[in-house]
């Protein structure tokens, strides 16, 4: 019995799911794993196919969903669907903190204080068609969709197999999608299925304020994190030009890197923001008179299909730029100083620059392996600190046991990393998109626009074909969590790689405290198009021709 198809049946369903306060790394996000769980044992089908329902645990005890319901003819055919239950913070909400994860009572009373709001969202709340309220559109409106299709697959609607995959941790380090790569390789094993496509339902990211279009895309945008980790040189206060302060050196390296435009990537009408810093911080613990001796900055790089190679020269470039302003700047203000300073020496100040792999090739050459790894095992054994700062451990680590190159600046790669990835050209999802649009076109009046890449990041990246040549070791080489806690799996990747598509809901605002989803379009229209995009996955796989 079909119990979630109707616009007022699939609003209730995800009131019910952002009612669960999931976001990441709260113990919420635990418990909405079990809620779906639930929910789905109380369908027949899997009341008598208990097996085809579980919950899958990731090393930090949270859970990832599973749920197949094989079709009627037993064929292997099986299209994935894909979303993520977790959600960002609610800080930003301020007094209407305690009514972010209630979509009716917080949409009411934003309409008691319409007046106050911008005018794009009063609007919005005088149509009478939006739900406000954290993960109404990133993106618990997705899954609700999937749920409703997975009932659809129950009562038969699809000529083969679909898979729900739901998992934790999107909105931070995709551990949870990480995790699920093993899980699905043993599904396909076990259950003895093909895997034909995996449909995402993030929602449609506007491109501009007003952008009236609506979006599917088949592909989503990839990410890296470089950091640039500053080795100075210690001084007294009282003599500044006796050591390079590492505070100086990230400066520098921020008027370069920061919203750099060199690192703009278009293709076509799709185009990457520039770079922004995301961690800017000396590492000095306690306060002294002492300048500190390192700091770190690490930066947002979105990229479509540049080579690593490429991204990395730009990042060297940078880097260095940044050195012959500090090393011009220090020279300045020391000439300066010894005009008015007597039996002032000029300082040295050159600054270097390198690579993690080159500066932990030196600290091997200097020590022999097996000391660097008892070094980096010991500081793995007592690691406290998330994916970032222990990157930024590793790499402090080995500057200091070749302190001697200081003052120096080391580039280096932490995760999340988001590999670009794209179907677009593939011609089995060209038929299907152009079958889709038309659909939409003839049943609802509404002009789909196929864009290349999903901008907002997603899970896609992991399992989706990659955009660029580039052998995703030259990244991961340098970077200091792989093997040390981390491996980032190109191999299991490569094993399930798979055309992507991305087809969601209409809203507004994500990661905003007006982030709201519109539920026309997203629960009167959408059901029936993704049905038919499901359909059409099914019916045109080239493993049936």
């Amino acid at each position: 019995m079909k119990k979630w198809q109707t616009k007022e049946e699939l609003t209730d369903l995800l009131c019910s799911i952002v009612q669960y306060q999931s976001i990441t790394g709260s113990t919420a996000e635990i418990a909405i794993a079990e809620y779906l769980y639930h929910i789905l044992s109380q369908k027949e089908y899997f009341q008598k196919n208990a097996s085809s329902l579980n919950l899958h645990p990731l090393e930090d005890g949270r859970r990832l969903l599973t749920a197949l319901v094989k079709g009627k003819q037993k064929k292997k055919d099986t299209v994935i669907l894909l979303s993520h239950f977790d959600v960002v913070g609610v800080e930003d909400y301020g007094s209407l903190r305690n009514l972010a994860f209630h979509p009716k009572e917080l949409t009411k009373e934003l309409f008691q204080s319409k007046d106050q709001l911008p005018e794009n969202v009063r609007k919005d709340l005088e149509a009478g068609d939006w739900l406000f309220g954290r993960g109404t559109m990133d993106m618990k409106a997705g899954l609700t969709l999937q749920l409703a299709m997975l009932e659809r697959a129950i009562e038969g609607e699809f000529d083969g197999n679909v898979l729900l995959l739901s998992v934790p941790d999107e909105e931070v380090n995709s551990s949870g999608m990480l995790t699920a790569l093993p899980v699905l390789n043993h599904l396909k094993e076990t259950e003895e299925i093909e895997y034909i496509a995996c449909l995402n339902s993030e929602p449609m990211f506007s491109k501009y304020p007003g952008d009236p279009a609506h979006y599917v895309y088949t592909g989503s945008i990839g990410k890296v994190l470089p950091g640039f980790y500053c080795y100075g040189k210690e001084s007294h206060v009282g003599e500044p030009f006796a050591g390079i302060n590492p505070n100086l050196m990230i400066s520098f390296l921020s008027q370069q890197m920061e919203l750099n435009e060199a690192f703009i990537e278009q293709i076509e009408d799709e185009i990457t923001p520039p770079p922004v810093s995301l961690m800017h911080r000396d590492l000095k613990a306690e306060y002294s008179v002492q300048t500190p001796q390192a700091a770190i900055v690490m930066y947002n790089v979105l990229y479509l299909k540049q080579s690593f190679e490429e991204l990395n020269r730009k990042l060297l470039v940078s880097a260095n730029q940044a050195v012959k302003q500090i090393e011009a700047y220090v020279k300045k203000k020391a000439e300066h100083f010894a005009t008015v300073a007597k039996d002032f020496t000029m300082p040295a100040s050159k600054v270097s620059v390198y690579m993690y792999e080159e500066l932990y090739k030196e600290a091997v050459n200097r020590y022999g392996q097996e000391e660097i790894n008892r070094r980096q095992n010991l500081l793995g054994s007592q690691r406290e600190q998330g994916d970032r700062d222990f990157s930024t451990l590793l790499v402090q680590e080995l500057a200091a046991m070749c302190n001697d190159l200081a003052p120096m600046i080391v580039l280096f790669y932490s995760p999340p990393f988001y590999p670009a990835v794209s179907s677009h050209h593939d011609p089995y999802i060209q038929d299907v998109m152009e079958d889709i649009k038309k659909f939409t076109k003839e049943n609802y009046s509404i002009d789909l626009v196929n864009s290349e890449f999903f901008t907002g990041l997603s899970d896609l990246s992991f399992i989706g074909p990659v955009t660029s040549n580039s052998k995703i070791k030259q990244l991961t080489e340098n970077m200091p969590l792989q093997h040390n806690g981390f491996v980032f799996p190109e191999e299991m990747m490569e094993q399930l790689k798979m055309p992507i598509l991305n087809i969601g809901p209409l809203g507004k605002d994500p990661h905003q405290w007006t982030e709201r989803l519109e539920l026309n379009y997203s629960f009167n229209s959408l059901p029936t198009i993704m049905s038919r995009a499901i359909q059409q996955l099914l019916a045109n796989s080239p493993k049936r021709q």
